[in-house]
Order: C-alpha cells, then structure tokens, then sequence
C-alpha cells in the first residue's frame, strides 16, 4: 500500500510539475507576443509623435534680427509691432556690424534702412527655409513703413546644394553609424564591447565612415568641395566616436534598451532640435536646450560651418561632441571597474546567434561580417538614396498648363517658356480656366499660368498646395517672375492651401512613415522576440490585430496629440493605415524568411530610402531624379502619402488606386511567403548562447569563448 502511495505521490508531483512548466511556457508565450506590439510601438510611436509634433506646423519664435542704418529705430518699432512673437529685435548703430551678426549667425537677418529703401541680409547657408521666413516676416513690415525692399544674400549656399540638404544627410548617416554597430554586437557578438577590442574597432569604424562619405559626397554627388574633404571627415570621424562611446556607456547600464534611448535622444530629440531641417527658432521652446549638448545638433552645425562658413563657428560644436565622447568613456571605464570589484562572473544572453537567419549559430566569419554590413549599408543607402535624391532640387519635366484667350496665343507663351526652361517644365495647353483648375484639383498638373484676357486683366498663377507644397512654391515663384518680367500684374489662386496645422505638408508623410514603420517592425521583432509566432497560421492573425491597434496609435498620435490632422477623417486613416500595415508587414516576412535580421538591410532600402524620395511627401518628385517619379505610383510610401494626402485634403478621390498598390503588394508577398515556407525548414524556437559580460575582462572570460559561439553554446555553463 505504501508503494502504491509513493508512486500515487510521485505521479502527481510529476504531474503539478508539468502544468507548472506548461503554465511558464503559455505565460512566456504572451509575454513575447506583447514584445511583438510593445516593441514597434515605442520605437515607431516616439518616433512619429517626436518629429510630429515638432515638426508639423513650425512657427517663428524670437528670430534674433538686427535693425540699422536711418531711421533703425522707427522702423524696428514697427517690425515688431506686425508681429512681437515671431521677432527679437536689435538696434545696431553700425550697418557692418549689423551684417556680420548674420554671418557669425548672432541674427538670422539684418535690415539696413538707407532713405526710401532698406536691405535684408540673410545667409541662406545657416538654414534655407530660415531665410524665406525671415523674408516672409520682413517684407510686410516693409512695405506697410514706406520702404522698398531688396533682399542679398551674404552666405549663398552652392549650386550643388541648393537646398542645404548636405549637411542634414550626412549628419543623419554620421549618427547611425556611431549607435547602430552597438544595436546588434551586444545581442550577436559582447565580446567586442570589452573596451580594449571596441576602441580599436570604434576607431577603425569612424574611419571608414569618413571614408565613404568623402567617396559619395565630394567626387559622385559634389555636395563637398574638394578643398573641404578632409575637415569634413574630421567631423565625421569626431561625430562617430563620440556616440559610440556614449552609447557604450548606456550599454553597460541598459543592455538592449539602450537602443531606444539612442534614438530618443539621437533621432526623436535630436532632429527637431538641431536647426537642420527646420530653424531652431520655429521649433517648440522646449528643443532650444536639447540645441546646445545633443550630439546631432553638434554634428550638423559643425558641417554646415565647415560646407558653408569656410569653419567659422565650428569649434564650440566639436568641443561638444569631444566632451560627450570623453565623459562616455570614463563613466564606462567606471562602471567596468565596478563591475570586475563585485562580480566573480556574469553572462549576456546572445539573442541573435544568428543575424542571417540560419538554423544554427553563425561562424565568426558571418557573425562580424554580418555586423560590418548592416550599418554600412544603411549609411550607405542613406546618403547615396537619400542626399543622391534630394540634394539638388530642380524642376524636371514639371506639369504646368498655360491658359490664353486664344489657343494660339496661349501655344505662342508655351513655346517661349520651353525655349527659356529648357527641360524645366512639360507645359500644355489648355482651352479654360476653369479646366486649368480642374486639372490642378485633379494633380494630373502641379500648377497652370493664365494669362491676361479682356475679362480678367491680371496673369493668375493657379497652385494647390496641399497637393505638394514644393512644387506649389516652385511654380508661384517662375511663374509669378515671368509675368512681372512682362509687366504683367499678376496673382496667386491657390486651390488647396494647407492648414496652419500642416503649414509645410509633412503631416502625410509622418504618418505613411509610421505606417510604413509599424508594418516591417513587427516582422522584424517578431521573429526574434517570439519566433513561435512564425508560422502563417499564427502569424496573420496576430499581424491583422496589431495592424489595427498600430494604425489607431498613429491617428491617436496625430490628433488629437499633436493636432496636426483636422478631425473627420479617422475611420478613413485608421482603416487605410491597417491594410498598409499588414501588407508591408508581408513583404517585410518575405526578407525575413531569406535573409533574418539582415532583412532590415532590403526593406528599409526600399520602403524608405527609395520611398521617401518617390513619396512626393517631402519634396515633388518632379524636383528629383526621372526614376524616383518612376517608381512614385507603384511604391508602397507613395501610396501611403498619397492615401493620405487624399483623404485629408482631396475627399478621398485617389484613394482606391493607392489601396490597390497595398494589396497588391501585400498578396504577391504572402504568395511568396508560402512558398518558402514549403521550401525552407521554418524556426519557432529561439536560441539563447550565455557568453561572459563584455565588462569582466580577459581574466574572466575562457578563450574558446571568444572562437565559435556554436562552441560556447554546447559548453557546460561556467
């Protein structure tokens, strides 16, 4: 009896003990699941709800701007009374030292008041869209005071980059390249961050970034005079070295969550705040102090001193970037010497044993090779896409029609506009205004010329700004100096102005981004944080809810959090946003399935390296490259814009075709996607190899260790 007790007893504790395992393992399983939503939605939400937010609708705040020459004081009264908030105003008695403010950027422009005229100096190589505002602030003032104003430019930017786009790009690729290396090596390869393999490395590294950007930048896209190459790379290679020793440094404290704290302070702070991509003095007040100590402003204000102010003014910036980088390397010094003081051992789990998908742990060999190539790729595709794309915006073949109040007149002012532009504009002629209008409504046009008639005695420049706000300003601007040139009084009919919320016309391509974003993360997260949830059947369910939570995020994000939509159109957004999501999570799944966590390389390449710039979402396509407009319609982020520029501020009349593109790519990559699945062994457990703590040293860690982590997983633990 007491034998069949004990077996009783054991068969039951044998029992409580494989529901426990059970209960851990299904718990496990909804803990990685929620990783899977929880992951994409900090990074992707911070992201958008940062730039968002910052950058929807930039207005002026206390423009420094100096006031001299006769009557310097009655007209700065008047300056500031148009507009107290937009201005900060300075009298100085002295007209040179005036312009030299604006050089030394002390002012964002200086009027100098002689008689009946005055002169705003401005210097477009400290910000170009900084200059049109303080025109934009000044000119009024001007006119309403009596004065005739000219305009000069002290620090024109160059012709081969004519926007000031340079020194944003190459920022952006010198603050990837100095967080992304670390990103992966402390889930793939922690032996490397032992401080005295990673300086050497780090070294080397930030080398052969300034490489790279030399090579595109000065003899391929000629955004870099030769004469400044190597100050350039000086900057680089400073910029390189002091984020990866920072992030080291958050590293050692944070493990993997680092990652999101780089790039809330590199990317979602650090771009609003570095008086890049819009001036400093329209951002929110809160990124003025995040100006003066982010990496990323540092490294943007000293190129751009380097690229346009022959390096005036780049000291103080490096001088940031030095202190970071020295201060990062001391606490990190610090904390590995408190680590070794009270740690006898301690293990890192590798939670990606394999970068390229493989069913066992890669060689060393592809292990580094792996984590050389995914940042250098995506620096790469950064400034070869992205700077290659936009640096030089021209109209190119643009779609203007031309209304007369005969056909031939109107073909006579088409053909000289042709002869004048040569490859400018695509000009067409067309019989009314009313059908001009009709087909700027419809972007089959950007913009229609109508000329002087007997009913109407003035030239209208009809644009639509909404439709895109770039080339909205392109053809306002020609058109508008081709009729003063024939003294032809002449005005602007915009039919689709953009709201104060979205003064610039960004907010569409904020919130494709975030799709986009939503979309190839989930993948990518997925397939690491729960690897069981591979498998189609698991996976398109899971995909579909978190499509529809992430798509309410992204509207949730943009009203009513930032304001930056009007309300009405939220069933039209969220529904659109979650076939977009779940489509670009299918072919994100494609890369996955071949090429593992080196599917970031191919999929960020194409939804966004190539997509931004055929978005039409930040600059016309019209103004880029012939391919970029190509490929507009049938990319993933040019539906994405144009879904929901059309939704926004079109009524949703485009808004099937772009539907279409989603689905169609979404349908030929689940096809795909099975195919594979029927070819290749699928993974749906994930391998974890302990290694020792990068911050032990040498004397704690087993040199077979450091050979062959395949070796280091089949050894017993230490």
């Amino acid at each position: 009896m007491s034998a069949e007790t004990d077996e009783v007893g054991a068969t039951t504790e044998m029992d409580d003990e494989a529901a426990a395992v059970a209960k851990r393992a299904k718990i496990e399983g909804i803990v990685r699941i929620a990783i899977m939503f929880l992951m994409p939605l900090a990074i992707v939400g911070m992201m958008i709800w940062g730039y968002m937010g910052a950058m929807h609708s930039p207005t002026p705040r206390d423009m420094p701007i100096v006031v001299s020459g006769q009557d310097a004081g009655g007209f700065a009264t008047a300056l500031e009374r148009a507009d107290s908030d937009a201005v900060d105003i300075r009298v100085d008695v002295d007209a040179n030292s005036a312009r030299q403010r604006v050089v030394d950027r002390e002012a964002v422009g200086a009027v100098v008041v002689n008689g009946k005229t005055a002169t705003l100096f401005t210097a477009s190589g400290a910000g170009a869209s900084q200059s049109t505002i303080v025109t934009t602030l000044v000119t009024p003032a001007a006119a309403a005071h009596g004065l005739t104003l000219q305009t000069e430019d002290l620090v024109p930017l160059p012709a081969d980059d004519p926007a000031g786009l340079g020194a944003m790009f190459m920022t952006t690729a010198i603050v990837m390249a100095g967080y992304l290396p670390l990103s992966m090596m402390l889930s793939n390869s922690p032996q490397l961050l032992r401080l005295r393999r990673f300086l050497p490395l780090l070294a080397g590294w930030a080398v052969l970034i300034a490489g790279v950007l030399a090579l595109v930048t000065c003899p391929i896209l000629h955004v870099v005079p030769a004469g400044r190459v190597l100050p350039v790379m000086g900057v680089a290679i400073l910029g390189v070295v002091s984020i990866g020793l920072v992030q080291l440094f958050f590293t050692r404290i944070f493990g993997a969550m680092a990652t999101l704290l780089a790039m809330l302070l590199l990317m979602v702070l650090g771009m609003p705040s570095s008086n890049l991509s819009i001036s400093i003095y329209t951002a929110p007040p809160f990124y003025d102090v995040f100006h003066s100590f982010l990496p990323l402003p540092a490294i943007g204000e000293a190129l751009r001193s380097v690229l346009y102010f022959s390096g005036d003014g780049a000291g103080k910036h490096l001088m940031v970037l030095g202190i970071g980088g020295l201060a990062g390397l001391v606490l990190t010094i610090l904390v590995d010497v408190r680590k070794r003081r009270t740690s006898k051992s301690a293990t890192v789990n590798v939670t990606m044993p394999s970068l390229r998908g493989a069913s066992q742990p890669d060689t060393p060999f592809w292990r580094y090779a792996a984590l050389l190539f995914f940042p250098l790729a995506m620096v790469t595709m950064m400034i070869t896409a992205m700077l290659g794309a936009m640096h030089s915006p021209t109209p190119k073949d643009m779609p203007v029609a031309v209304v007369a109040e005969s056909e031939q007149q109107a073909q006579v002012m088409a053909d000289g506009l042709s002869q004048q532009m040569p490859g400018m504009f695509d000009i067409s002629v067309v019989g009314s205004t009313d059908e001009a209008r009709t087909q700027v409504a419809d972007r089959d046009v950007v913009g229609a010329f109508v000329l002087p008639s007997a009913a109407e005695p003035q030239a209208t420049v009809i644009t639509s700004q909404a439709a895109s706000n770039s080339a909205a300003q392109v053809v306002d601007t020609i058109f508008t100096q081709v009729a003063q040139a024939q003294n032809m009084p002449v005005v602007t009919d915009d039919i689709a102005p953009l709201p104060d919320r979205d003064s610039m016309g960004t907010v569409t391509m904020y919130i494709a981004m975030g799709w986009l974003m939503a979309g190839f993360m989930v993948i990518i997260v997925g397939a690491n944080a729960a690897p069981a949830s591979r498998p189609l059947p698991k996976l398109l369910p899971i995909v579909g809810v978190y499509s529809a939570f992430m798509s309410g995020v992204i509207l949730l994000i943009a009203d009513p959090l930032t304001g930056s939509i009007e309300s009405g159109h939220a069933w039209e957004l969220w529904a659109t946003g979650t076939i977009a999501t779940f489509c670009v999570a299918m072919f994100a799944t494609v890369f996955e399935r071949l090429v593992g966590m080196l599917a970031i390389i191919p999929v960020i390449g194409i939804l966004m390296f190539l997509g931004v710039p055929a978005s039409s979402g930040a600059m016309s396509v019209y103004m880029e490259a012939p391919f970029f407009r190509a490929i507009h319609d049938i990319i993933p982020m040019g539906a994405a814009v144009e879904a929901a520029r059309s939704i926004l501020y079109f009524g949703g009349d485009t808004l099937g075709s772009a539907i279409l593109v989603f689905v169609t790519w979404g349908v030929i990559s689940l096809m795909v996607v099975a195919i594979i699945d029927r070819l290749k062994p699928l993974r749906t457990t994930s391998e974890m190899v302990e290694v020792p703590h990068p911050a032990l040293g040498d004397s704690y860690v087993p040199k077979e260790v450091e050979v062959d982590l395949e070796k280091a997983r089949k050894a017993p633990a230490t």
